[in-house]
């Protein structure tokens, strides 16, 4: 028997003990070095989850719930400046809440006069909506807005406006309506002081004349 049959008979012997094919013996051979590197990942993904959530139980304020908010009801809250009063503002119901921003919402509509340096009501504004965000000194309005000064006349009606207490300044993006004495006007986006003594409408779109009783001509 030359040596390449011997070579044969010893292959075809082994194939016949195992009934796998040597191909899938060599097959076989290999697999057990995927498992190491399998482990290795599995067990690099589970240090980082483990150490991801470490990290978040190590933030401040982790599993703190936050406060319930302080409730007020009949609220009057009169407003300063330089030992000047400048206003008082009403309101049925108020939430306050303790966050990294605090902020007192009145959900339940709010009423503000604007006082003049002789203490006499110059203009007037109404919200369904309210909230006032203490560390920034703004108040964001929305719901029926109307600011009215009594003194010109003029009235103001938008979805919501933004108020600066620093500035004393009104802004809005979104269309206005401003009822003069002799005239509607229309327009997307304006500021205007908190007196309602002067306004810009940033996009003026038109208005309307009316006689005295406010009807158009």
């Amino acid at each position: 028997m030359n040596k390449d049959r011997k070579t044969r008979l010893i292959n075809r012997s082994r194939g016949q003990q195992t009934g796998i094919p040597i191909g899938e013996h060599i097959f076989m051979k290999q697999r057990p070095f995927l498992y190491p590197r399998l482990a290795a990942v599995l067990l690099t993904i589970v240090v980082c989850c483990f150490g991801c959530e470490n990290n978040v139980k190590d933030l401040p304020g982790y599993g703190k719930k936050a406060p319930p908010p302080e409730e007020g009801k009949d609220l009057t809250i009169y407003m300063s400046e330089d030992s000047k009063m400048k206003g008082k503002l009403t309101s049925p119901y108020m939430l306050r809440y303790q966050a990294d921003t605090p902020a007192m919402v009145f959900p339940r509509t709010l009423h503000v006069d604007f006082y003049n340096d002789s203490l006499k009501t110059e203009s007037m504004m109404d919200a369904l909506y309210g909230k006032y965000y203490q560390s920034l000194n703004k108040v964001y309005l929305r719901d029926s807005v109307v600011v009215k000064n009594i003194l010109r006349g003029d009235t103001l009606y938008c979805e919501d406006l933004w108020w600066d207490q620093r500035t004393g300044d009104f802004t809005t993006d979104k269309k206005v309506r401003i009822y003069s004495k002799d005239k509607i006007t229309f327009g997307t986006g304006m500021i205007a002081d908190q007196n309602f003594r002067y306004y810009t409408i940033k996009n003026m779109q038109g208005s309307i004349l009316t006689s005295e009783s406010g009807l158009p001509k």
